[in-house]
């Protein structure tokens, strides 16, 4: 099976509607369109083939937005790359993903080092070469790669094709519905599943986005309340500052405002009384990288009856426990559906995503006798702070590359501000300083991912089979 081109098809249909805002400036799908067209023939120009997988780093402006579509006209794979990262681990990105070409914003060049690097300054400069663009895209066709760490502590590289894209999109769709003057307000990054599903959306729908190049809660606030955007898209952290701002300055959301979809953790009991009030109804969702967005949503209607849930599966996916019978037992979350990725690439292409069929998400939760679903524990010693994933080993594969450290263990640590961060325990072999080591993180770590306290230890919590227990850990904080 077939889609025509997103791009093409949305330029057709509904051409004089506003695709983007941006500060001051706006653009419709047709003049979205006509600009990604020049944009593939500038790409063209410096060697981007068709079917090619490039990497793009970059920050979140529209000169980004018309870089990719410019690649999804050439039928490009992109590799999404977290500008926050640090630059050894943007070369291991680069490495395992194998790309033909780096396409990077002029400002964040100094992040890396490569022969295959073509800046944003030089696509601009280039006049545009004659090329075809795709007129009919494969459902199978991978539209975008995401990194997302693993449990190992390296990064696994997610597909997500265009049928994963869609399915995520119409099964939103279903659950909130459109409307043509639907507009989202983005300021999630691009990079995230959860900025570039807005970006897929828009395509699908035909629905404006009001883009901003980082999160502002006093603008966000104004926007919600000014009736200038319907949707919004945020973590627990991000949706608590808005609401600050909303009640300081005594206003309300405006009735055109529908709803705010929160990811990356559970959202507190007390925001959404709090949003409530204010007139902003929150829906709790249920997702990652490996299910192209939100699995599960729950209602606002349902909110303060099923306080804590995320809400029952959307209407193309199913949802059940592992190895449970009863409802509210705990086990591992499984998801089935055409949200979920058909495999990841580089070193673990390998590796099966899906058993059965069914996605083994490595998180606890459990069915309530409703079915709304409960996530109790994501993935186990996973920390979420500020709706960043952060898995303890990458950090302490870090550590204990140190000559000082000996062993090392990283667990979360509750933070009003985040919900949690990263703190490192540390068996040494020779002396060193906190600060030394703290130092060594920050040259080879995002700056979130870097602990917080260090502490030192003469011995770490283990099992009989030696395993680290990260969260006995947490018991000594």
């Amino acid at each position: 099976m077939t889609y025509p081109n997103w791009l093409s098809q949305r330029s057709y249909l509904s051409g004089d509607r506003m695709a983007l805002s941006f500060e001051e400036q706006q653009w419709t799908f047709s003049e979205i369109n006509d600009l990604a067209l020049v944009y593939a023939g500038k790409l063209t120009e410096l060697g981007v083939k068709a079917d090619s997988r490039v990497a793009i780093l970059a920050k979140s402006n529209p000169e980004s937005i018309f870089v990719m579509y410019g690649c999804l006209h050439l039928g490009c794979e992109m590799v999404m790359l977290n500008e926050r990262l640090a630059k050894a681990e943007l070369a291991y990105q680069i490495d395992d993903s194998e790309v033909d070409h780096i396409l990077v914003a002029d400002v964040l060049k100094g992040k890396l080092d490569s022969s295959n690097r073509i800046l944003f300054s030089e696509i601009e400069s280039v006049a545009p070469a004659e090329f075809e663009p795709q007129k009919q895209w494969r459902q199978d066709r991978t539209i975008s790669i995401m990194y997302t760490s693993g449990t190992t502590g390296n990064p696994k590289g997610v597909r997500q094709t265009a049928e994963n894209h869609f399915s995520s999109a119409v099964s939103s769709a279903l659950n909130i519905g459109i409307s043509p003057d639907d507009v989202w307000l983005c300021s999630v990054p691009l990079f995230h599943i959860s900025g570039f599903s807005i970006l897929m959306r828009s395509l699908i729908y035909g629905m404006g986005v009001r883009l901003y190049e980082k999160f502002d809660a006093e603008r966000s606030a104004e926007e919600i309340c000014s009736g200038k955007v319907t949707h919004m898209s945020m973590v627990g952290v991000m949706l608590e500052r808005v609401l600050t701002n909303v009640e300081e300055a005594s206003m309300q959301a405006s009735p055109r405002f529908k709803a705010v979809l929160a990811g990356g953790g559970p959202i507190p009991v007390a925001y959404i009384k709090r949003a409530e009030d204010c007139g902003i109804p929150v829906l709790q969702t249920y997702g990652m990288t490996e299910t192209s967005s939100q699995t599960t949503t729950l209602q606002s209607a349902d909110a303060e009856r099923k306080i804590g849930s995320s809400g029952k599966p959307l209407f193309l996916y199913q949802v059940k426990i592992d190895g449970t019978e009863k409802p509210g037992e705990n086990g591992e979350i499984l998801i089935h559906g055409p949200q979920v990725t058909p495999g990841y690439i580089g070193a673990f292409a390998e590796r099966s995503v899906q058993e059965d069929g069914w996605l083994h998400t490595g998180d606890v939760g459990y069915l309530d006798d409703e079915g709304f679903l409960f996530v109790v524990d994501r993935r186990s010693d996973l920390i979420v702070s500020g709706g960043e994933n952060i898995y303890p080993a990458e950090i302490e594969k870090v550590l204990l590359a140190h000559p000082a450290v000996r062993e090392a263990g990283v667990c979360g640590a509750a933070s009003d501000k985040w919900g949690e961060v990263p703190v490192a325990f540390v068996v040494l072999n020779k002396e060193a300083a906190a600060d030394e080591l703290l130092a060594y993180c920050r040259e080879q770590i995002a700056s979130y991912k870097v602990p917080k306290q260090l502490f030192f230890v003469e011995e770490l919590p283990r099992n009989a089979s030696n395993k680290l227990l990260r969260r006995e850990l947490r018991t000594w904080l």
